[in-house]
């Protein structure tokens, strides 16, 4: 008989986040996941990367926790591994193994054939892997497969209902978003989950205040704010101290936004996710530049940049470093912030086609700002076409209105006029399009 391969620990602090996220999601303490064991205090150890764990306690604890041993070790799984697969390819995904969670998933859609509940949650997996990538669409395509394998609304959902919702709003389609939205919202306002309610109200919350409705948005918020008075859940927390900064900024309200960032930001630092203090830290530099303080966003966007570039999609990563190119511009290294805008504009042609438009406006404005009109008005116009091949949103408005102001100084009136119709027709005929939901993960 062929003796079977001993894993081998290599990574102490790696095996010691499997170990707390295994521990987590099977809703266990370390006094419990200890048992007779081991002590609680050996556990902290372990999770904290202190101590190497002996293969031998690793299978006595992958009992309790349903992951392999194998997996706790090494991140690796045997082919042909049994139930543990899906909860292996969690972890994967949760700590940002994208290539194993891949694996992992497919290799789950292999083994059961005929299992529904699995299958939907492998594909689930795959879509939330698609949205992690900034691949929105295919994000779409693979969380609705998923539903339907499990033959439950989506609302009934919420681990499918997030990225749903997130995937619309990125790709220009607040609708779907904000329909699905109120429906998780309704489903949990009157249940004692109060960290659902919260988690879908603010998301709703920041679609509709991106969508253009504010007073709705208030409304959402402000029970939400309700609902969450006393949670100590840091997440649901991180999340209510969000949707309020943004609305606020959309109310044209800075300095009061930048009090719920900054409550977000500190909440979220306990957490060491590295991607939420990341994109909170890009808000927080955003509003300190509306209140005109360059210096400060710099040194945020300093902090936030490795954390962005190790967590981020493509996407997320060129957003993030044109909020550094504003800030240089800020503080007048004009030489600096063009040369980055620049090389940020040739790297946006393998975005998906509204991240690529909504980067291109964001590009044009910024060379507007600087005093480049022709530069300016070539990427106004790439960012048209882009979002033209999608539904209509406030990022197509936005640039029609910047181009016609051009064409305007130009004396390309009636060019400009036009423009300014579109814009006007799109506002009058389909402003419950004109948004997209967005959060933290």
């Amino acid at each position: 008989m062929k003796k079977q391969k001993t894993p081998h620990v290599d990574d102490p602090l790696a095996a010691g986040r499997r170990l707390r996220e295994a521990r987590e999601r099977a809703g266990l303490s370390q006094r419990q996941l200890a048992g007779d064991d081991c002590t609680p205090a050996y556990i902290s150890r372990l999770e904290l990367g202190q101590r190497v764990p002996s293969i031998q306690l690793l299978r006595q604890l992958q009992r309790r926790l349903g992951v392999s041993a194998d997996f706790l070790a090494t991140g690796a799984v045997a082919a042909g591994a049994g139930p543990s697969t899906l909860l292996d390819a969690e972890i994967a995904l949760r700590l940002d193994d994208g290539e194993t969670a891949r694996r992992l998933y497919e290799a789950a859609l292999a083994e059961h054939h005929d299992d529904r509940s699995a299958r939907s949650e492998a594909l689930a997996g795959l879509g939330r892997l698609a949205l992690r990538e900034g691949n929105y669409v295919e994000a779409i395509e693979l969380l609705n497969e998923a539903i339907e394998v499990s033959g439950v609304d989506a609302f009934e959902l919420p681990g499918i209902a997030e990225p749903l919702a997130r995937a619309y709003g990125a790709i220009g389609e607040p609708s779907p978003a904000i329909a699905l939205l109120e429906r998780c919202v309704e489903k949990y306002a009157e249940s004692s989950d109060a960290l659902q309610y919260i988690r879908f109200a603010s998301m709703l919350g920041y679609a509709l205040t991106d969508n253009g409705d504010l007073q709705e948005a208030e409304r959402v918020v402000a029970r939400a704010l309700a609902r969450g008075h006393g949670v100590v859940d840091l997440y649901a927390r991180a999340r209510l101290y969000w949707s309020q900064s943004r609305l606020l900024a959309e109310q044209a309200r800075p300095a009061a936004a930048e009090r719920y960032a900054r409550k977000t930001l500190e909440t979220l630092r306990v957490t060491e996710d590295s991607h939420s203090i990341a994109q909170a830290i890009e808000m927080l530099a955003h509003i300190c530049l509306e209140l005109g303080r360059g210096r400060e966003a710099l040194d945020l966007l300093d902090e936030g940049e490795p954390l962005i570039r190790g967590t981020g999609t493509p996407p997320e990563i060129a957003h993030y470093r044109l909020e550094r190119a504003r800030a240089l511009a800020a503080l007048g290294d004009r030489e600096e912030a063009v040369s980055l805008a620049m090389q940020l504009a040739g790297q946006l042609a393998e975005a998906q086609p509204i991240a690529r438009g909504r980067a291109y406006l964001l590009v044009a404005d910024l060379f507007t700002e600087l005093g480049h009109p022709e530069r300016a008005q070539e990427l106004y116009e790439l960012a048209i076409n882009c979002l033209e091949e999608h539904p209509p949103s406030k990022h197509l408005v936005a640039a029609y209105r910047a181009l016609a102001e051009l064409l305007k100084q130009k004396g390309e009136r009636d060019a400009a006029l036009e423009l300014l119709e579109r814009a006007l027709e799109i506002q009058t005929d389909a402003p419950s399009r004109t948004g997209a939901a967005a959060s933290f993960r």
